[in-house]
């Protein structure tokens, strides 16, 4: 199996694409068979909206439409933080059943077998934020669309680049499953509470507002704010599109070469 692909696989564009198409569609028949498994992920969220939204603008001494305006683009980016971080698990799942055997023997692409599965929790995503901004906008949400549909695309970057890191961390702690969880929720919250996701860093200590400039997910939440309140032109857009970028290009760069070592 020399380089990037599996047997009789050819390692071009056209053929990347068809294969991460084909990978894409093969994660995602699970979802469409048990599409109560969406309806249950949306309850944190939900419960964050709900609850959190409201006590922030008490603490801030905003209104509850424009806490929204704030809070919910910052909700929508942990939706797919804990989303992508999560997918590694799944692979986990699959190099212990032997499945994972299966598929690098395959004839598709290492890549796409990354960007495929990554791809997938995009779809998750996508209707998990038009729930949350539906149930928001009734009590005075209003998000800009195009500034929304160009927010969830830089994630679906962001989300490529993190779900391949979550799939070369299952690789590397395939016969010790304990490290994966260790690792991920040793990460995932410091990075979730560092970003300025649920509380706004200007009220922090100044040593939490350093650590934060260090923190990707720090210009993905501030992106997010800016493009969902329809200001395209603030620094913060090519920041985060550019950090969506580059985690994008590390990730499968390190989840495509622990692929080709996974067996």
């Amino acid at each position: 199996m020399p380089g990037d692909t599996g047997v009789g696989a050819q390692a071009r564009p056209a053929g990347v694409l068809h294969d991460s198409v084909s990978v894409f569609v093969r994660e995602l028949r699970p979802v469409v068979r048990d599409p109560f498994s969406l309806v249950f992920s949306l309850l944190q969220p939900l419960m964050f909206l709900a609850f959190f939204g409201p006590l922030l603008g008490g603490m801030t001494g905003r209104p509850l439409d424009q806490a929204f305006q704030w809070f919910v683009p910052g909700i929508v980016v942990m939706i797919a933080l804990f989303g992508t971080a999560m997918t590694g698990s799944n692979l986990l799942f699959e190099i212990q059943s032997g499945a994972h055997e299966r598929m690098l023997v395959a004839p598709v692409t290492r890549s796409s077998l990354m960007v495929g599965r990554a791809c997938k929790e995009m779809v998750p995503l996508v209707l998990q934020a038009l729930v949350l901004s539906g149930v928001a906008a009734l009590f005075g949400f209003r998000p800009s669309l195009p500034g929304m549909v160009l927010g969830l695309a830089i994630l679906a970057v962001f989300g490529v680049g993190l779900g391949a890191l979550s799939y070369a961390l299952a690789i590397v702690s395939r016969n010790r499953d304990w490290m994966f969880w260790t690792v991920q929720q040793g990460l995932l919250f410091p990075l979730m509470l560092l970003s300025g996701m649920l509380l706004p860093l200007e009220a922090g200590p100044r040593w939490m507002q350093v650590l934060s400039r260090f923190n990707p997910l720090t210009y993905m939440v501030d992106a997010e704010r800016a493009l969902f309140n329809g200001r395209f032109a603030e620094p913060a857009v090519a920041a985060g599109a550019l950090a969506a970028a580059v985690l994008a290009a590390l990730g499968l760069a390190v989840g495509i070469r622990a692929m080709r070592h996974s067996i």
